[in-house]
């Protein structure tokens, strides 16, 4: 199986090739929701002949990705120290979450500003239309009134 990951700007992060099983892990730089696209190697007949293909996606973000009883074990932790390992690990990943809340905010107000400048442009724009059109609808019929001798 081939696993390809890609972060929200379509750059691939991990492209590797799989066989029966497998288990992969990344990290990514950029914020944003990121694409895992999975391909078989088998053919597609052999699938429809009765083949079967299972996945299993156990997908884990942040904090909860460490496996701390190996960290301990391969630092050498007493259970004071593994706690406060996991203590700052949390403490990070919640400025991550901040972090990102922030760029999406400064996102989402940056496409608020723009439609309301462009809502402000088009109200504007039918207004002075109308106006015009009102103007030139007047002084066309008072010529009319004025040719047919009714004023």
């Amino acid at each position: 199986m081939h696993v390809e990951v890609r972060d929200p700007n379509d750059k691939v992060i991990m492209s590797r090739y799989f066989s029966a099983e497998g288990r992969f892990t990344f990290t990514s730089h950029a914020p944003g929701e990121h694409s895992i696209c999975l391909h078989s190697n088998s053919t597609r007949w052999s699938l429809f002949a009765g083949g079967k293909l299972r996945v299993h996606l156990d997908i884990q973000v942040g904090e909860h990705t460490n496996d701390y009883t190996e960290i301990a074990a391969k630092d050498k932790l007493t259970e004071l120290q593994l706690r406060i390992r996991q203590l700052l690990d949390q403490v990070e990943q919640i400025g991550k979450e901040q972090a990102y809340q922030r760029y999406r905010e400064e996102r989402f107000r940056a496409t608020s500003e723009s439609t309301n400048q462009r809502v402000l442009w088009w109200s504007l724009g039918q207004t002075l239309i109308l106006l015009l059109t009102g103007f030139w609808q007047m002084r066309h019929l008072k010529g009319f009134f004025e040719a047919k001798k009714l004023v």
